[in-house]
């Protein structure tokens, strides 16, 4: 029988109890900033207020290892901390953000760790990540942005975009090619300060959501060869463990979306009476509300096998990869069945549901697209 230990549950019960009590609660600032088609995010004052409460509950550098002052917390403890995150519209990331800080343990040397990994640990810094281009996506096959050694420093050219946190990065990590090859070979990642000469942070593009992310330019870009990140050549191999992180993160998310989005559902249909019987007595509302359990169970088995899986030492890429494409397409089915249910304020901006179908939708995309994800997931079942 599958049953979680016993600190794993508390923890999950005392991020259910911040995120009712201090995320929620500022949901509706956020829709209204999103309606008035502001950014969403929190405000300064709304986010020094809730990272407070996040150092008072321990709720801080969870999975950050000891030697740096965290909890070293493993993949399956922190599932449930992301799910009860994903309840919430109200866009909010327990510091520091996992994906980056698992790339700089992987790649860092010691030097680095001491620059960038210990201040991003502490959550006194922080960081973003530059991986796609305007013309080739996430494919490192269609990756032009080059960087060449002159003497002790790397001159970096080239273009990146959809890159996100990129206003509030003390650094950022940008993926460049180095070499020749196809695909992954030849591409090295670079730690890149905010304010060298040569990085340009050229526009913000607005997404939906009230999403912003942004487009770089890398113009003659000269940084030391020490802000290497890792191996010439060699930076794939741990971008791929920052996504993988991400990916489990985000089908954790997703199945706290849909938990929500259930739970509204449910708790609308029984009041709601339409031609003189509840909603919820309706046969397509119920194979609605089946169907949203029977998915939630089955994506919250999918991330925990995976967790522990990844806590093992095991590769979970192909996990990873299922888990991303079936949580996103889960909580988008369960979101808008949710929205449906409630009619006309389904679509309201006052509700959280339209905000999290724009979350959801965006989270189709970024980290690798569902149909990316397919491909790699059959080639590697084909190649077995």
């Amino acid at each position: 029988m599958f049953e979680l230990p016993e600190e794993h549950r508390m923890l999950q019960e005392l991020v259910a109890k911040f995120v009712d009590r201090d995320l929620i609660p500022l949901e509706k600032a956020a829709l209204a900033r999103e309606a008035a088609g502001m950014p969403s995010g929190l405000t300064a004052e709304e986010e020094e207020k809730v990272l407070a409460t996040c150092k008072e509950l321990g709720l801080w550098g969870l999975d950050v290892p000891e030697a740096y002052g965290g909890a070293n917390l493993p993949y399956s403890a922190l599932v449930g901390v992301y799910e009860e995150q994903g309840r919430t519209c109200a866009p909010f990331t327990f510091p520091p953000d996992s994906p980056n800080l698992h790339m700089l343990i992987a790649a860092a040397n010691d030097e680095q760790k001491r620059k960038y990994l210990d201040p991003y640990a502490r959550g006194e810094a922080h960081s973003a990540i530059a991986i796609s281009e305007p013309g080739a996506g996430g494919d490192p096959a269609g990756m032009t942005t080059r960087a060449v050694k002159d003497g002790d420093d790397w001159v970096i050219n080239g273009r990146k975009i959809w890159v996100s946190r990129v206003p509030k990065a003390d650094f950022v990590i940008v993926m460049a090619r180095t070499g020749e090859g196809k695909r992954a070979e030849g591409v090295t990642a670079f730690i890149v300060e905010k304010g060298t000469k040569g990085f340009i942070i050229e526009r913000e593009i607005p997404m939906i959501g009230g999403q912003r992310t942004y487009e770089l330019v890398f113009d003659d870009c000269r940084i030391p060869a020490s802000q290497l990140l890792g191996i010439e050549g060699k930076g794939y191999a741990p971008m791929q463990l920052r996504l993988t992180v991400r990916r489990l993160q985000m089908g954790a998310w997703s199945i706290g979306m849909s938990r929500r989005a259930l739970d509204m559902m449910v708790e609308h249909t029984k009041q709601r009476v339409t031609f003189g019987q509840r909603l919820a007595d309706r046969q397509a509302i119920q194979w609605w509300i089946a169907d949203a359990a029977i998915k939630i169970h089955a994506c919250r088995l999918m991330v925990y096998d995976a967790a522990a899986k990844a806590d093992a030492g095991k590769d979970v890429r192909t996990e990873a990869s299922m888990i991303k494409l079936y949580g996103t397409e889960m909580a988008t089915e369960i979101i808008d069945h949710a929205m449906q249910a409630f009619g006309a304020m389904g679509v309201a901006k006052e509700l959280p549901l339209q905000l999290m179908a724009q979350k959801v939708r965006t989270m189709r995309v970024y980290e690798g697209p569902s149909e990316v994800h397919r491909m790699a997931i059959a080639r590697r079942i084909i190649g077995r």
